[in-house]
């Protein structure tokens, strides 16, 4: 055919080449995106490197922007952290017991809780309370209502206490909120054998592993916008958290594995 047409055979190849190289950067082009998608455009390059690594797509994080500029997709970002004082309540506040701490080397060595503000539609307000495994990123517990009172992180604090059965000795880390002081609170503590850790007085930083998480979550579910109403935000919170969160979402403290890939690869 070569003959045929007074084409080199050095050309018919060279040509061939081109062809598959195009179909094959079309293919991992097209793979970028749905990853990008997949993902509710929560995911950066280093995230979707990473999620391509795991199906057998070696690929540089410079061609993964490439191929998102080419695209016009960017990641959702989180406004930057911006620490606010937590009015703390008159009770005795608990030490720090993170500070000058090895970060933990085992799921239930530390647990850390923080409370966010969620919207609604309506100009009214839900609260979400969360408790957090430090080793892994798996949030355990959560709950979400219409108030911040005690019960709130009560509530999230024994649906993550009956799913992990945790042992006596864990760290419980907070800010100096009143909730966490109080003595319905610290008696399930003491009762469980748990330590209590607090924020020191003015130093929100000391809990940033909470804040973190709250402000990627809201960046990455709320994106500036509100719920319509409770159930709106209790339903979103569940699908975000227990579909996503703990079950997709890679952590780059964990390697770039999510909590429960991460948790299972770890034998647990």
């Amino acid at each position: 055919m070569c003959r045929c047409l007074s084409v080199g055979t050095s050309s018919y190849y060279d040509f061939m080449n081109k062809a598959k190289t195009k179909v094959l950067d079309q293919e991992i082009e097209r793979k970028v995106i749905s990853v990008f998608w997949d993902h509710k455009r929560r995911y950066g390059t280093r995230r979707i490197v990473s999620e391509l690594s795991d199906s057998g797509i070696d690929i540089g994080r410079e061609r993964v922007g490439s191929i998102m500029r080419r695209n016009n997709l960017r990641a959702i970002q989180p406004k930057g952290y911006i620490p606010k004082t937590t009015t703390s309540s008159n009770q005795r506040r608990s030490p720090n017991l993170l500070l000058n701490r090895e970060p933990p080397s085992r799921p239930n060595e530390v647990w850390v809780g923080d409370i966010t503000y969620l919207p609604i539609v309506d100009g009214s307000w839900s609260y979400l309370a969360s408790w957090m495994d430090l080793w892994s990123r798996m949030i355990v517990g959560w709950s979400v209502e219409d108030h911040m009172k005690e019960d709130l992180i009560i509530s999230a604090f024994k649906k993550g206490r009956k799913k992990r059965q945790p042992e006596k000795g864990m760290i419980v880390h907070s800010d100096g909120g009143g909730q966490y002081g109080s003595r319905m609170f610290r008696s399930i503590l003491a009762n469980g054998g748990f330590k209590q850790s607090m924020i020191r007085k003015a130093n929100p930083y000391d809990n940033a592993y909470a804040e973190s998480m709250f402000s990627r979550f809201k960046a990455e579910l709320l994106e500036g916008g509100k719920f319509i109403s409770l159930e709106d935000a209790q339903i979103e919170c569940f699908e975000f958290i227990e579909s996503y969160y703990n079950n997709k979402r890679k952590h780059s403290s964990s390697g770039n594995k999510n909590p429960l890939q991460f948790e299972s690869e770890m034998g647990y």
